[in-house]
């Protein structure tokens, strides 16, 4: 464990973030969540009677706002983002200056002993040679308006120094801010709700990680930060760089009235395909634990309870 630290957590209240902020108040540390709330989420409502927890709403490009959160903290961790491709090729103008202009901000903000532990997309990668894994010395060839601002902003927070990035693969599990956009939590809700899916592309490969080991990951970089300061580190499951396709045959096994097909026309709008290398983070001690039928197993129980498209980003 780690000694107790003052954090600031910019969309704390998202998918990801109201499953950190928990985790670490839950370790001692005093936690300060900045969120929008533009999805009227009431993700966090448990952890308000906590002493270590604050929050504020306010907009992650508010220089000055900014300046006077980050004044006492230790550690920075910026989810503030419009994510996804759909979400940000409908705001172009509030992607860029929320996935890349506030965290250059942020950089100019902070002191070189502040630290920052940042979440990026390994869907950088853009399109990968075939059979070939990606590693953080792969080129970066983002696609999506999403995966551009992304990865200049993990270019700006590395040149800041005092840093971690994490090149999170696809996202994958249950939390208080559901999103049912993601791949894995959508094919899975429309073979529970509809027991079927059209496929664009199904051979196009990616790769998964569940969104607590994403969580243990942040832990993990808390815990190490002088050894892995300063690089950034792929995050996913290295048994999991699998296509649709294969994807879908892994929800069969568990929902066998699941059927899928390959639509005759049409494509998929994400063009990433790519095989993902682990290896640089695994070096370092850390391992996820939830496999990907863990995380459907999860989301057959969860959907169970929800049916409604407020839990999206689209």
């Amino acid at each position: 464990m780690t000694n107790s630290k003052r954090i600031l957590v910019t969309g704390g209240a998202g998918y990801l973030g109201s499953m950190i902020t928990p985790r670490l108040i839950e370790l001692g540390h005093h936690v300060t969540v900045l969120d929008n709330f533009m999805f009227n989420q009431d993700s966090l409502n448990t952890l308000c009677a906590n002493k270590k927890f604050n929050v504020e709403r306010g907009d992650c490009r508010d220089e000055s706002l900014i300046k006077r959160l980050t004044k006492n903290v230790d550690v920075v961790i910026p989810l503030a983002a419009l994510v996804g491709a759909p979400l940000c090729g409908r705001d172009e103008l509030g992607t860029i200056s929320t996935n890349r202009d506030a965290v250059v901000t942020l950089t100019k903000v902070l002191s070189k002993q502040q630290q920052i532990l940042m979440p990026i997309t390994n869907s950088g990668y853009g399109i990968g040679e075939q059979g070939k894994f990606c590693d953080e010395t792969s080129p970066l060839k983002p696609i999506s308006l999403y995966g551009k601002t992304k990865v200049e902003a993990e270019q700006a927070v590395l040149e800041h120094g005092n840093a971690i990035s994490f090149r999170l693969a696809t996202v994958f599990g249950m939390s208080p801010r559901m999103r049912l956009d993601l791949l894995v939590n959508d094919f899975v809700y429309r073979a529970v709700k509809d027991s079927a899916v059209v496929l664009f592309e199904s051979h196009f490969k990616r790769n998964y990680i569940h969104i607590r080991d994403v969580v243990a990951a942040f832990e993990h970089g808390l815990n190490n930060f002088e050894v892995m300061k300063n690089e950034a580190y792929n995050v996913g499951l290295s048994d999991a760089n699998i296509s649709k396709r294969e994807l879908c045959d892994e929800i069969k096994r568990f929902l066998p009235k699941f059927t899928y097909l390959d639509a005759p026309i049409g494509e998929d709008p994400d063009k990433r395909d790519y095989i993902v290398s682990n290896r640089k983070i695994e070096a370092t001690g850390f391992r996820p634990t939830f496999s990907l039928g863990d995380g459907i197993q999860e989301l057959i129980k969860g959907y169970s309870m929800i049916s409604n498209s407020k839990y999206s980003n689209i």
